[in-house]
Parts: structure tokens; sequence; C-alpha cells
């Protein structure tokens, strides 16, 4: 039995062990048969003309995770930014830790998404809010059919959270390989501020295949840092599909750090629904070996007076792959529009490839807009001058590295997180760079 095979026929079992309302079950029973109607994305689709799920979903896979409630925060610790005070959500094979969780009603709802869905102090938000934006694309359907848990985070109006939140799972895979829908949902209000780390993170070598999906909601003046940590095994594959609506004078960015897994796919896409909007997507990855990123991007400008900032940096080692595929609308209404993206790129091996699509689809006439790629190697003459001033060849290459990616970094709010970046980063180049940021 195929795997698309295999989730249709077990949905309706699944539909029936879950307490929620109509208004939940419809949207789901809508969402599997768009899913049943495009099953998998191929290579046919020019959105996934460089990226091929063959290899994913020829697996066999259990959809329930054991939940092992022996993970030890000991265990696990390594995986969380412990250095500053944080809020936490952890999910253990997509159910929910309370052991390794810190959470807070202060003013404030991190809690779980299962509670949003079926309780209905949180129906009036629910009903404005989940699965209002997302492209009924196969994968986010997929998700929304079999979403049962994730995090559920509502900033109120005018709320700054005082600290940031950490949203972690973990993949135990212990007994066969595992496949894992979480679904997060995030609403900042009017004037509201919050910052989010991301992470998904296997803990053995079995095969894990992760198919995420966030929606984050940006109210007028509210302000969104989101990042991405994606490090995991080498078997670990995931598809993280993120969908943004953004109102008036809103200002969202967005991190992803990419270092890790055997093949990763990020779906970011923008909605820009007001004017005075800034969207920030930026994102490093480095990898090696046979490993596969994908970046998808897409920034759709619906209103006038808006700002967009796209940087994407790409070192790539061995036999690895990475593509970009990035994407700017701008409607014919939203006029003095500034938008920019570029995507730069180095090749360590000659083995190594990058296929780098920038787009612009322009239907305004008033408009700043650019777009730009760059595919090379290390600059030899760099290299030489450093080596003349007695650091070794491996230290400056490392050097030359970490300049490149470097702008990124410094737009990372949190000192903190920017240090953990730091060092893997210097892992991933093989050195100590002898120094923080």
């Amino acid at each position: 039995m195929s795997l698309k095979d295999k989730l249709l026929s077990s949905y309706l079992t699944f539909q029936e062990n879950q307490d929620f309302d109509n208004s939940i079950h419809d949207i789901k029973d809508a969402a599997i048969k768009v899913f049943e109607e495009k099953g998998f994305p191929t290579r046919k689709d020019e959105n996934w003309k460089y990226t091929s799920l063959n290899s994913l979903v020829k697996e066999d896979y259990s959809l329930v995770g054991r939940n092992d409630d022996a993970v030890e925060f000991r265990d696990v610790k390594k995986f969380f930014l412990n250095d500053i005070d944080t809020y936490k959500i952890v999910f253990i094979d997509g159910k929910y830790s309370s052991y390794l969780s810190e959470t807070t009603h202060d003013g404030v709802d991190v809690c779980l998404l299962s509670a949003a869905l079926t309780k209905p102090k949180y129906k009036s938000v629910i009903d404005k809010y989940f699965d209002k934006i997302l492209k009924k694309d196969s994968l986010t359907s997929l998700n929304t059919a079999f979403a049962r848990e994730g995090a559920y985070i509502y900033v109120p109006k005018g709320k700054a959270v005082s600290k940031p939140i950490q949203i972690v799972h973990f993949a135990t895979g212990v007994e066969s390989n595992l496949m894992l829908q979480p679904r997060n949902l995030v609403v900042v209000e009017e004037n509201a501020e919050v910052q989010i780390i991301e992470r998904h993170q296997s803990l053995n070598s079995n095969p894990v295949f992760t198919n995420s999906v966030t929606e984050i909601y940006a109210g007028n003046h509210a302000r969104v840092d989101y990042y991405k940590i994606q490090n995991d095994k080498e078997q670990a594959s995931l598809i993280d599909n993120t969908h943004i609506d953004q109102q008036t004078s809103s200002e969202v960015a967005v991190h992803t750090f990419s270092f890790g897994g055997k093949l990763t796919r990020n779906n970011l896409n923008f909605y820009q629904n007001g004017e005075h909007n800034n969207s920030i997507l930026k994102g490093v990855t480095i990898i090696e070996d046979k490993q596969h990123v994908d970046h998808n991007t897409l920034v759709h400008h619906k209103q006038p007076n808006c700002e967009s900032h796209q940087d994407y940096k790409g070192i790539f080692d061995d036999r690895s792959t990475g593509v970009f595929n990035g994407k700017v609308i701008v409607d014919s209404i939203a006029q003095k529009i500034n938008a920019y993206q570029s995507n730069n790129n180095i090749l360590v091996s000659d083995k190594a490839s990058i296929n780098s699509k920038p787009q612009l689809e322009i239907f305004a006439d008033d408009v700043r807009c650019s777009h730009g790629c760059t595919i090379g190697q290390l600059d030899e003459d760099a290299l030489f001058y450093m080596k003349t001033r007695g650091i070794g060849e491996k230290e400056g290459r490392a050097l030359l590295m970490y300049a490149f990616a470097n702008n990124v970094l410094e737009s990372v709010k949190i000192p903190q997180l920017k240090s953990r970046i730091t060092k893997l980063i210097a892992n991933k180049l093989g050195v100590n760079l002898g120094f923080e940021v």
C-alpha cells in the first residue's frame, strides 16, 4: 500500500477519535479531499521541479508515535536555549510533554492547539483565524486533515511577551519509522510583540518525516520575530509550511538556519494585507554529504507603501544540493513598494549544486524591486592574503565562510540565540572561530 493510500484509509479512524466540533471536522474533511485529489507533489509541479519526495513516500511510516515519557531533560537539554529564561512548549512524537514544558496564562496564551480547538473559551479566536490563510496545496491540506496537536500562542492587544517562546518537537521513532503532522497557530494582536524559536529534532537514527504547518497572524503595528533552527539527524526529513498574514504597519521577520537533515523543504508565504508592512525573510544554509535544502518563498504585496527584504546565503559541500525559488508578487494597487531579494551561494565542492530562481511579478508601475543570485567559490586571493598573515588554510576558509553568512546573523535580536547559531556554524565548518558575536 502506498503512503498516500495508507493516509487516506487511516483518516476516518483518526477523525472518530478526535473531540473536535463540527466546524473543525468540516475543515478537515475538505482538506483530506484536496490531498486525495492532488496527492504528494512531484517534479512535474513547477514549484517542486528540483526537489523529489520519492525517497520519502516509499517508506512505511507509523502515524502514531510512542510518546516516550522516559525522555529526561538531561537527554535533550542541549537542544534548548538554556542560558536565558524562556517559555517552552514541548512535544514528543506529536504529543505534549508537560514535564519538559513551561507555559503561561499571565495575559498570554501559550498552550496546546488541541485545547484551542476543543474548548469554548478559545472558540472566537479559532473561528476567526484557524485555517484561514492556507493555500490549498496537498501538503498543507494533509496537515490540516491529520493535525491534532501543536502550539497555540495568543498575544492580546498591546502585550509584549516578556521572554522568548521555544516550540520544540522531539521524535523518538524508537519502534518504527515515524510520520508527524504538527500544527502551530500564532495570533499577535494590535501593538503586541513576541519572539519565537522553533525546532524539530530526532533523538535516534530511524527515518522521520515531519510535515509541519504554522499560521502566523500579525495585527496592526504588531512585531513578530520567528526563528527556525533546522539541525536534525541525517535520516530526518522536514517539510515546513509557514503562512503569514500581516495587517497595517506590522513587521514580521523569519530567520531560517538549515544545517542538518536528509531533506528539508521550507515553504514560506507572506501576505501583506495592510499598508506600511515590513516582511523580513533571511536564511543561512550549510550542508554536506547528500543533504538537500529547498527554500521556496512568496511575498505577496497586496497594499501600497510596504517593504520586503529577502536575503538567503548557502554553503554547500560534498554532494549536497540546494534550491532557492523566491517569488515576489506586486498587485496593481500596491504602489510605492520596496522589495529586495538576494540569494548568494558558495560551492565548496565541485560535486555540490544549487538551483536558484528569484522571480518578480510586478503589476504596479511605481515600485522599487530588485532581485539577484550569485553562485561561486571562495576568493582564492583573500585566502592567500590570510595565509600570509599566519592564518591556516582551514581556519581561513572558515572565516571567509563565516563572514559570508554574517550579515544574516547580524539581524538576530536574541543575543544568546545569536551566540548559539555562531557555535553551530563553527561546528559545521569544523573549526573554533575563537570569538562570540
